[in-house]
């Protein structure tokens, strides 16, 4: 049936409802599990949301923000592995989150594509966007989407 899913996490508790879903299923398809975190770049501008840093500063709020998502990925490992399940992990840095995954999945060769989705609704969505959204829009390969 898969042959490489491809599950995409943010580290939310409704994320990682996502990941034991993902695992479940490359355990019962014999599928090799590709869990991928990514991680955005810090905003250089003022009207990108941030606030001005050096660039020793930038540097160190991502190599923290790599390093939490090195662990995130980390444990999905470890949870896989107990259920038998080949298990690669990704860190990629990127500013759109949607390119990413569908970039990672593409390289990858992964069959499916497994994330989890807020339903956010209305102005909230506007406002936050909506990964799950586009990904579902411009990828090619199949998407699972958990709530």
């Amino acid at each position: 049936m898969y042959q490489r899913i491809l599950v995409a996490t943010d580290g939310s508790t409704l994320s990682k409802k996502a990941v034991n879903s993902a695992i479940a299923l490359a355990a019962t398809c014999g599928a090799e599990l590709i869990a991928l975190k990514v991680v955005p770049r810090y905003p250089q501008a003022y009207f990108e949301g941030s606030i001005p840093l050096s660039a020793e500063e930038i540097s160190r709020v991502e190599k923290q923000w790599t390093e939490s998502a090195r662990a995130q990925l980390a444990s999905i490992e470890k949870q896989a592995k107990g259920k038998a399940v080949s298990t690669q992990a990704i860190t990629l840095k990127s500013d759109v989150v949607s390119d990413a995954i569908i970039a990672a999945a593409k390289k990858h060769k992964a069959d499916l594509i497994v994330m989890a989705s807020h339903g956010r609704k209305g102005i909230k969505r506007l406002l936050l966007g909506s990964e799950t959204q586009q990904v579902l829009t411009h990828s090619h390969i199949p998407v699972l989407v958990l709530r």
